[in-house]
């Protein structure tokens, strides 16, 4: 069921129970324990997962998986609510091994751990609404974070995602991050199309919070008056693709985090260009090659703790899964970065 369909659902639900004058203190209990038993899960599989890590011994850091499959916030197409399940089943796909390129190994626990997902359209069908459910985003991202040496790396879901998990990571650092957003759009601007939790709006969430002291932008190509004028206003430091080859050897030597609280990395998968990456909501050419993006993520100085990997939508990708198998390289190059 598409994300639209399933807001329309849950909103006649609770037309339902309001016409069946169910109080709303009773709504508000059973969605608060559906909310605790969704956040108890995570923890529960955060703390197993942790727990093996701490036995092994020798471990610093090790990404670990965090699905959060929402779409509804998309202003287009609501397909990014399939892509957790998708991505993991390319990362493990058997037409390539579990290696990464440095040649770290995915199925060393001590490597790559998963989580599992946040329920998003079971705590949608019960009526919470945006607000609230933001929270329980960030609530899910610290519970990982509790759990040393596990750090969140989160497969989307679109981009609105990204606030709630960049003001977990913040707020359980206790400080600003550094961010490197890699994406066609800038995402920020003020409020689009009447919401602010919008996928084009996270970013200006993220820096009127103070969870960032610095936020690069790289990929950028369709990009209106507000989003440069947002940039400036924030302090963004906004990498076009049409100066790309002039900016191309500093974005390549990258040293961020220092003097904060390490590094945040977020990937749009349509900052890479359609030829590369097809199965995104919206397609605009002219964007980085995938070995751009390795180039820019690999050479980073810094120490990164945590990601994401958003807007990929497995509706638009094609028969053989083409984008699937990138969003999936993107997360195994970024556990290479996280785990230590």
């Amino acid at each position: 069921m598409g994300g639209a369909a399933a807001g329309t659902k849950w909103i006649h639900h609770i037309q339902r129970l309001s016409a069946a004058k169910v109080s709303s203190e009773a709504v508000e209990r059973g969605q608060s324990r559906v909310i605790d038993a969704s956040l108890t899960l995570i923890r529960e599989r955060a703390k197993l997962k942790a727990e093996l890590l701490r036995a092994l011994g020798g471990v610093k850091a090790s990404a670990s998986l965090l699905g959060v499959p929402l779409g509804h916030n998309s202003s287009f197409l609501q397909g990014p609510a399939f892509a957790p399940p998708r991505i993991r089943e390319a990362i493990w796909c058997g037409s390539t091994n579990s290696s990464t390129e440095e040649g770290k190994e995915l199925n060393d626990p001590r490597v790559l751990t998963d989580v599992g997902d946040v329920p998003i359209q079971e705590i949608r069908d019960c009526g919470v609404e945006d607000e609230r459910l933001m929270h329980v985003i960030s609530e899910s991202v610290k519970a990982v974070m509790e759990e040393e040496p596990l750090r969140p790396l989160v497969l989307g879901g679109d981009h609105s995602i990204s606030y709630p998990v960049v003001r977990a990571v913040s707020e359980k650092l206790g400080g600003p991050v550094d961010i490197l957003h890699l994406d066609a759009h800038p995402d920020n601007y003020d409020c689009f199309e009447g919401n602010i939790y919008s996928h084009a709006s996270s970013f200006a969430r993220i820096m009127e919070g103070g969870y960032a002291r610095r936020l690069l932008q790289v990929g950028l190509r369709s990009i209106t008056k507000e989003g440069r004028d947002q940039g400036k206003r924030f302090g963004v430091e906004q990498f076009e693709m049409r100066t790309f080859s002039k900016d191309r050897e500093k974005l390549e030597n990258l040293k961020l985090g220092e003097g904060v609280k390490g590094v945040y990395i977020s990937v749009d998968v349509d900052c890479l260009d359609p030829a590369f990456a097809p199965g995104v909501s919206h397609i605009e050419p002219g964007g980085l090659s995938f070995r751009d993006v390795l180039n820019i993520l690999q050479n980073l100085q810094g120490d990164v703790v945590a990601a994401d990997v958003v807007e990929f939508n497995p509706q638009r990708d094609t028969v053989d899964g083409m984008t699937a198998m990138v969003a999936a390289k993107l997360v195994r190059e970024l556990t290479a970065k996280i785990s230590k």
